[in-house]
């Protein structure tokens, strides 16, 4: 392929993915509770103030958040190892596209900007997944605290922040796991990635909608 169907490859590629995360805002906007993201996080918040009312439930809530923590462990060691392997396979090519042959300081080589791009995707869901595991860690100790004690009840907003929060990035971090897939295509092969955007959207717009009509709360 040439230099000029390599880059409208990769533009098509990031401007495919760009343009569904715009629709997915403006949809947000309009109808909050038939995205799954804004959906699940309400969800969240109605468990955590529901088992803070209920005795008995401290384990319950406890052994809840730690799954989720763990969870968010798995995807966070995924990136960090996705990045690492990445980081030492193009550092290499970075620095010979930024400063070797081109004596031109503007010319980048696509595969530059895509190295540049999976990296940043990889560090965006390992720092998501980070922060998430922190936001459950924390709202597990408010979620141990006995059901009607003063303290759980002047924590209690703090821990449905802190469990909304957690939720909201450990999605986050998964999406940006998932979404190196065009990037690593286009990568092996250019055109590759228009094709593996499209696809990827595809599914993705059947996991980003709840798909049943959710009451809001008056």
């Amino acid at each position: 392929m040439t230099t000029v169907g390599v880059w409208l490859a990769v533009l098509t590629t990031v401007i495919a993915l760009v343009a569904y995360e715009l629709s997915l805002a403006r949809q947000q906007r309009r109808n909050p509770l038939g995205l799954a993201r804004t959906a699940h996080a309400t969800m969240r918040e109605e468990w955590f103030i529901a088992v803070s009312h209920q005795p008995g439930s401290e384990i319950l809530a406890v052994q809840t958040l730690r799954n989720s923590m763990m969870s968010a462990t798995m995807i966070a060691s995924t990136a960090a190892l996705a990045l690492m392997g990445t980081a030492a396979l193009s550092v290499p090519s970075l620095h010979i596209g930024l400063h070797g042959a081109n004596t031109d300081p503007l010319a980048i080589e696509p595969r530059t900007v895509l190295d540049l791009m999976l990296m940043t995707m990889l560090f965006a869901s390992l720092l998501s997944s980070a922060m998430a595991m922190r936001y459950y860690n924390h709202a597990g100790y408010i979620g141990a605290m006995p059901v009607g004690s003063d303290a759980r009840a002047r924590w209690l907003a703090v821990g449905v922040r802190y469990v909304r929060a957690a939720g909201t990035l450990y999605s986050w971090g998964l999406r940006h796991l998932i979404m190196v897939v065009p990037i690593v295509s286009a990568i092996a092969y250019p055109l590759a990635g228009p094709v593996m955007a499209i696809i990827l959207i595809g599914v993705m717009r059947r996991f980003d909608r709840v798909g049943v009509a959710v009451p809001s709360i008056e």
